[in-house]
């Protein structure tokens, strides 16, 4: 089963982002996201690419322009997440045949992101629009548009947001803070995962 859940691995290093990755895959998430804020970036993704890529979604957070893009599908990457919406990021994206996800807060900023051919919204911060706000967007929106809460959203509030519209969720920093091992990730993916089956009735 393919849960709604991208992990964002902000701030993970090439030397244990493998370890890492195997360990997220097993515990049922099989979508991740290195942001390129995180040291090299890039070697990190193409590992994983390569070693993960044939049975999950691999790619990049924090993509800012389209040099991101091309170099994130040159090393094997093919979501591009974004805090904003970058009109010029989701064409090349889409024209690169990879998936696209950007920031929003807005319904101005949500038809903007659809029209230039976003496969989903990213509603961020989550805390700042909250179940409320997207409840009031989903009522606007297509009804097959996936839209993710990130920032915010968590294993405490899964059912809130998945009553208020939210298809899925992107979690950061309660899944993965630097420092943390392979192992401590996995104990936090495991109980992400029960609390997610539970509250979107899986």
């Amino acid at each position: 089963m393919s849960r709604e859940i991208i992990a964002i691995l902000r701030g993970v290093k090439p030397n244990e982002v493998l370890g890492i990755c195997e360990q997220i895959i097993e515990a049922g998430i099989d979508r991740i996201e290195v942001p390129l804020n995180s040291p090299d970036p890039f070697e990190s993704i193409g590992a994983i690419a390569k070693a993960f890529g044939s049975n999950a979604l691999i790619g990049a957070g924090t993509v800012l322009t389209t040099d991101n893009v091309q170099r994130l599908k040159d090393v094997g990457g093919e979501l591009v997440v974004s805090p904003d919406c970058n009109i010029a990021v989701i064409e090349k994206s889409k024209a690169l045949g990879m998936q696209s996800w950007p920031g929003v807060m807005t319904p101005t900023e949500c038809f903007a992101a659809l029209r230039a051919g976003a496969d989903g919204l990213k509603i961020f911060p989550g805390d700042m629009v909250g179940p409320k706000g997207l409840k009031a967007m989903k009522a606007v929106l297509p009804s097959d548009v996936p839209v993710y809460a990130v920032g915010g959203a968590g294993p405490d509030n899964f059912a809130e947001w998945a009553a208020a519209g939210a298809a899925g969720f992107g979690i950061g920093s309660a899944i993965y803070k630097p420092g943390l091992s392979a192992a401590d990730v996995r104990a936090k993916a495991d109980a992400i995962v029960a609390a997610y089956d539970s509250a979107m009735g899986t």
